[in-house]
């Protein structure tokens, strides 16, 4: 996977990490691997007249397996993590690496001062568009994502530590029928809700339950409003950028 990354990546990479299903403990056997990361722009692609892409999308076959990588540049990922963004925090912290760095190992280093009780916010707004997909296609993924996400924002909010792992937050703070609903995903990714799941009322009740719960949460945080890192990912942006580059 390394191999293939090199050979069709333009730039470098501070790190890649997977996301998706894998990261999220409900992987498929047709599941697509998600790679996400950060690319470094040469200096001469930021200061000129024809920049660099500040987002690069890129797909091939990984040994019959379709493998997905997205690469935002530096300054714009910092933006985005500045910005409340749950999803680029959890690709930060995802502890599936695949590539690493120096530079990643200074966002790392920031990531306290990155959280902040409006990262609920993200986290509720994917819950009731992940509820809407499920309502249209009653397919179980949707409705995985729908509980993975409230529980990822409970635990932030409660303990100020990301994780993303679905099976690991269940015993926790989620209803004691996802782990079934877990291995069923892994038959298809785009499987139906099983015959034998929850009615939708208990599923709707669930998931009420759990966004009131993460509000609840966010209104008792202790987690700042804003974040603190600004300062320290301006420094890290400026002395990557002016970095020389063998």
């Amino acid at each position: 996977m390394v191999k293939s990354m090199e050979a069709g990546h333009p730039y470098p990479r501070a790190f890649v990490t997977v996301s998706g299903a894998h990261l999220y403990g409900f992987p498929s056997q047709d599941s697509d691997v998600d790679l996400r990361g950060v690319h470094l722009l040469p200096l001469d692609e930021i200061v000129g007249l024809d920049t660099g892409a500040e987002t690069i999308t890129w797909t091939w076959d990984q040994a019959g397996v379709e493998a997905d990588l997205v690469t935002h540049d530096l300054a714009k990922f910092c933006r985005l993590l500045l910005n409340r963004n749950g999803y680029v925090l959890e690709q930060l912290v995802s502890p599936l690496v695949v590539a690493t760095s120096p530079v990643h190992e200074e966002l790392l280093a920031q990531v306290s001062g990155l959280l902040t009780s409006n990262h609920a916010h993200h986290y509720l707004g994917f819950a009731r568009n992940q509820w809407r997909l499920f309502e249209k296609s009653e397919e179980l993924k949707p409705l995985l994502y729908t509980f993975r996400v409230l529980m990822t924002g409970i635990h932030l909010m409660r303990t100020g530590e990301v994780v993303a792992d679905l099976g690991s937050l269940t015993p926790d703070y989620g209803p004691v029928y996802v782990p079934d609903l877990i291995e069923a995903k892994r038959a298809a990714e785009h499987g139906a809700l099983p015959a034998d799941a929850p009615d939708r009322d208990r599923l709707l009740a669930d998931v009420t339950a759990l966004t009131v719960r993460l509000e609840d949460e966010r209104a008792r945080s202790v987690l700042p409003e804003r974040p603190s890192a600004r300062p320290a990912l301006h420094d890290l942006v400026v002395r990557t950028r002016l970095a020389p580059r063998g």
